[in-house]
């Protein structure tokens, strides 16, 4: 049952960033953007943590779980040591994710032929 609730709410993200594509004129750097605040804007305000608890991966995997976890890093590192949290703990959070994807994106330029879009 995981992992339906992960594939409905991952889907529903999903959908929703599509037809932003589709009906907007928004560029796709502005919709990760506003996916990446609206995530962190979500879990400020206490209601992504909800979202997170019942779609795991679901939820945590596309670009709003990317501001949660930003989010959630910097308030919890805020409690810890004060202000200076706000501009480490999210980082912290986020270090293991970034690290993955800069280094499979560069295994992947060394495997494979990386040209420039025409």
């Amino acid at each position: 049952m995981d992992y339906i609730k992960a594939f409905i709410v991952g889907g529903i993200i999903c959908v929703i960033g599509q037809l932003l594509i589709d009906k907007t004129k928004l560029m796709s750097g502005r919709i990760l953007v506003l996916f990446v605040t609206l995530g962190a804007a979500l879990h400020g305000i206490g209601l992504y943590e909800p979202i997170v608890k019942f779609a795991g991966a679901g939820a945590t995997v596309p670009l709003p779980g990317f501001g949660y976890a930003l989010a959630k890093g910097a308030i919890e590192e805020v409690e810890k040591v004060g202000l200076r949290g706000a501009f480490t703990g999210g980082l912290k959070a986020t270090a293991a994710g970034i690290t993955a994807a800069i280094v499979f994106a560069y295994l992947s330029a060394l495997i494979f032929n990386p040209k420039a879009k025409e």
